[in-house]
């Protein structure tokens, strides 16, 4: 009984073996593509960002106290529509002893008008008394009582008391200005001054609210952003291209923009920037990279939902060709100098070389050596070689 057993496990054994060994030396499903006929395109993909050609900031022309903007981001205005208005800024705020200091001003400067009005009417009542003194004195020159030099004296005190009389109106002029200016620091204690005259700003141009960097009132210096304004409709895209791609890139290129969140619209090349600079990429390699501005060339209908800063993935079109043979670029691999695939011929994998005119992300353009609706073995693994049977995996 017992050698029965063991024989039956040394059967199980080896029938296991076979089993193992068949399946090792089984031919392998295969995944298999067709070769069809289609566009053929080349393309430069790189990461960009759309922003608007024209973009206007409107700041504060003066140092002025803001009202609230009633504006948001989004609304529409027209060229000319007053976006913010501007009031004067505010005195100072005047504590007790400097209002105390003010009124005591206000009281000097009333004692120098009165003392400039008294020096006037001292100057009138002197030049009244040099016109009598005149008067006398060309009676009796007249008739010869007096020189003509003591007559020359009198007219020219009469000269000097007349400018007396225009240097004590002057005075009295500058010391009611003065007055003025002392009462003008007392006006926000007491609340005396007229209505402030505001200042508007206005929209240069139509477009959009595109931030609001002041939405709240406020006091701010002279040159302060209020807010951006720009048209949507005057879209670009910038791209930071590496250098030798950017030499491919030239302007009046085609470009897709695509993955931006809404269907792929159409763009081209207006400017390759002439300057690169050196940017670092996310492992940390030093890369010469360069800016290249791109405008939307579909309807604006296409891209309305497109925003100023959206992230969006470019591909700049180097080459294209219509109609050109297709094969997925997981059927290549290289066989000596040159490309190769595996066709299938019935049930078994022939080796063909290939002449390839380019490739890109999915499929390559092929050339020769493939023929239209042949079927070709894609990710070919290493059991596969010439001649021998494949299975096709199903799908």
């Amino acid at each position: 009984m017992d050698i029965k057993k063991s024989t039956w496990v040394w059967i199980a054994v080896g029938v296991a073996a076979v089993a193992a060994l068949a399946w090792a030396f089984a031919p392998r499903p295969v995944e298999v593509a067709v070769v069809r006929q289609g566009r053929f395109e080349q393309a430069i993909e790189e990461d960009g960002r759309t922003r608007l050609k024209e973009r206007y900031t409107i700041s504060a022309p003066v140092a002025a106290r803001l009202e609230r903007i009633a504006l948001r981001e989004g609304d529409v205005v027209a060229a000319g529509d007053v976006v913010a208005v501007l009031m004067p800024v505010m005195s100072s705020m005047v504590d007790d002893r400097s209002r105390r200091e003010a009124q005591a001003r206000v009281q000097a400067t009333a004692a120098s008008v009165d003392r400039a009005a008294a020096r006037i009417a001292r100057a009138r009542i002197a030049l009244q008394e040099a016109r009598l003194e005149q008067e006398r004195t060309e009676k009796l020159a007249a008739e010869g009582f007096l020189s003509a030099s003591r007559l020359d004296a009198v007219r020219l005190a009469l000269a000097g008391t007349q400018r007396e009389l225009e240097v004590a109106t002057a005075e009295q002029d500058v010391a009611v200005h003065e007055q003025q200016l002392a009462a003008a620091a007392l006006r926000p204690i007491t609340g005396a001054g007229g209505k402030a005259r505001s200042l508007a700003v206005r929209s240069p141009v139509a477009g959009v609210v595109l931030r609001v960097a002041q939405p709240s009132e406020a006091t701010l210096p002279a040159g302060t952003a209020l807010l951006d304004v720009g048209d949507p409709r005057q879209m670009e895209v910038l791209s930071e291209l590496l250098t030798t791609d950017a030499v491919q890139a030239q302007p009046g290129r085609r470009v897709v923009i695509e993955r931006w969140g809404g269907p792929a619209v159409e763009g081209r090349v207006r400017r390759v920037e002439p300057a690169a600079f050196t940017k670092v990429s996310a492992l940390g390699i030093e890369e010469q990279r360069v800016n290249v501005l791109i405008d939307v060339t579909s309807p604006p209908e296409a891209w309305q939902a497109m925003g100023d800063g959206f992230r969006v993935v470019v591909r700049v079109i180097t080459a294209s060709v219509d109609p050109a043979l297709l094969v997925p670029v997981g059927a290549l691999f290289p066989n000596g100098q040159a490309m190769a695939v595996y066709r299938l011929d019935g049930n078994r994998a022939r080796l063909q070389p290939v002449e390839i005119g380019g490739r890109n992300g999915t499929h390559a353009w092929v050339r020769s050596g493939l023929a239209l609706d042949q079927r070709v073995i894609v990710y070919p693994p290493p059991a596969v070689a010439d001649g021998k049977r494949v299975k096709v995996r199903t799908p």
